[in-house]
């Protein structure tokens, strides 16, 4: 039988049910190349860097095409990075420049700034391929969740004296086709006629928070229960 089998809605008009989820907008994050984490759409406040020393500057992450050279000696923006590179804007010997650099041409007031945005990007990639696939994780983030899930079908709201805690509810339905043979009289042909729709429940997710980090998740689908995915909580730096 299958999981929480609901009332049949005439097929004329299939009206959402309430409390049904509706999926967030997505973002460009989604569309984007999926190999580069956008600090726009990752973190809250900016990250400058230093320019050690003039640097050349590529238009592709791969550095083949070189746009130009960025000049030494001033503070630029990080706009994005790789695994490998970082896509800076700045000054360059001319006019103003952005492009991919590498990074060995940046200082920073964090001497860990390397290790930090590796393990920045290292996260963040988890997460889009989690958002991607509609998944969720323990150590996401609120907003996280809601890119992935959308909006939740209920929360609980608990709040404590060293924070707040909270439990959102997913569930998500698939509409079944029922349908019945008829003969047509005049010519004697069988034919399938739509009847109705049935509106099933197909999965359904449970996430716990604290202080805006998941710290547990249940999920099941058609009675299957899945295994909970981990992703190391957001990191806060200062630079």
């Amino acid at each position: 039988m299958q999981l929480g089998r609901l009332a049949i809605i005439a097929a004329v008009l299939v009206v959402p049910l309430r409390g049904e989820i509706k999926r967030a907008e997505r973002k460009s994050l989604l569309d984007s190349d999926p190999t580069v984490v956008y600090l726009d759409q990752t973190l809250k406040k900016t990250i400058d860097l230093q320019v050690i020393k003039d640097a050349p500057v590529f238009s592709d992450k791969e550095g083949k095409q070189r746009l130009g050279t960025l000049k030494g000696n001033q503070t630029v923006r990080l706009e994005a990075i790789t695994d490998k590179i970082y896509r800076v804007r700045g000054q360059g010997t001319r006019d103003g420049i952005a492009g991919w650099a590498a990074p060995w041409a940046f200082s920073s007031t964090d001497p860990e700034f390397v290790a930090h945005l590796k393990s920045l990007y290292d996260r963040q990639i988890q997460i889009q391929n989690l958002i991607a696939k509609n998944q969720l994780a323990i150590g996401m983030t609120l907003d996280e969740v809601t890119l992935s899930k959308g909006k939740p079908t209920k929360t609980t709201i608990r709040k404590t004296a060293t924070g707040e805690s909270a439990r959102w509810e997913f569930i998500e339905y698939e509409d079944v086709k029922n349908y019945v043979t008829e003969v047509d009289r005049a010519t004697g042909n069988t034919y399938r006629r739509l009847v109705s729709v049935t509106r099933v429940e197909k999965s359904k997710s449970f996430v716990e928070f604290e202080n805006d980090v998941v710290t547990a998740v249940e999920e099941s689908e058609d009675h299957q229960a899945t295994k909970s995915r981990i992703v190391v909580p957001p990191q806060i730096f200062q630079w």
